[in-house]
């Protein structure tokens, strides 16, 4: 049999994950279109979504769905094409597949089962939002969805709240005020949030402002709280006389060691005062 990905210049018996437009279909870059218009398959979140995007650029590849409830069928699949010598694509409604979407599982089933898995890179809303948040922290950590609970979110705040870095989520508009209202509630009020909506399309908005301030300002107009959403927040503040990384050094040794103890090590590794750190780890553990 022969295989259309052998004919377009694509390797026989391979994985492409494609990342696909967030909104603005410019944004789907050549190779992409390339490997697209060349596998043999495209295995999709949403068949009739990718569709769309395929009559665009006027492709006519075969699609089958892998999605969240059918991911491990939908692997077996991909394995069974690949061992055909197939060269296959895997794509996520919008953006990076794998990252907050469907396709890990089968990416890793694809590579258990010994076959290579190539990356053809391109939109992601996160790296998207945090590019254009202005947050200058050198660091950042990428979340995802938080818990859809109000007290699962908190408690999942509350362990990242201490952090060095920024942290950025994902979130959809019917969760967007109970989210916000909880990153105040945990969180320093002083730090930036950066609330990126319908990044690349028509309503696309980017919005800093204080975390405190957040709440007030999506009440404020409906349409501010639709569509989806991607929160950039700053890193905490340091402790008031406390270097960062001492304070980061406490919360790593508070998690495995009683206070005092965490306290004294932190004092001889760091160089910072042992009375603030005594007084800090108190307010830490007065919080749990």
């Amino acid at each position: 049999m022969r295989h259309r990905g052998a004919g377009a210049g694509l390797k026989t018996s391979a994985l492409y994950v494609v990342a696909t437009p967030l909104g603005n279909l410019g944004d789907l870059g050549d190779r992409a279109r390339e490997v697209l218009a060349g596998v043999d398959a495209i295995a999709c979140e949403d068949t009739r979504h990718t569709r769309k995007l395929l009559d665009h650029f006027g492709i006519r590849a075969e699609t089958f769905s892998l999605h969240e409830h059918n991911e491990a069928a939908a692997a077996e699949r991909l394995i069974r094409q690949l061992r055909e010598g197939g060269s296959l694509a895997l794509v996520s409604d919008a953006g990076t597949p794998a990252v907050s979407d469907p396709g890990a599982r089968a990416v890793a089933a694809v590579r258990a089962a010994g076959f290579e898995v190539i990356p053809v890179p391109g939109p992601n809303a996160a790296v998207a939002a945090l590019s254009a948040s202005g947050l200058t922290d050198p660091h950042f950590l990428f979340y995802g969805f938080l818990p859809a609970k109000t007290a699962a979110r908190r408690k999942a705040l509350a362990a990242l709240k201490p952090l060095p870095c920024a942290l950025v989520f994902y979130e959809a508009p019917h969760r967007i005020e109970e989210a916000v209202a909880d990153l105040a509630a945990e969180l320093e009020p002083g730090r930036r949030l950066v609330i990126a909506r319908e990044l690349t399309k028509l309503f696309e908005s980017i919005v800093d402002l204080p975390l405190a301030e957040a709440a007030a300002w999506l009440a404020a107009d409906a349409d501010r709280r639709r569509g989806e959403f991607v929160l950039c927040v700053s890193a905490p503040p340091p402790a008031e006389g406390m270097p960062a990384e001492a304070e980061r050094m406490l919360d790593t040794l508070l998690a495995e060691l009683p206070l005092k103890q965490a306290v004294k090590l932190a004092a001889e590794i760091s160089g910072a005062p042992k009375n603030a750190l005594y007084d800090l780890a108190l307010s830490r553990k007065g919080k749990e």
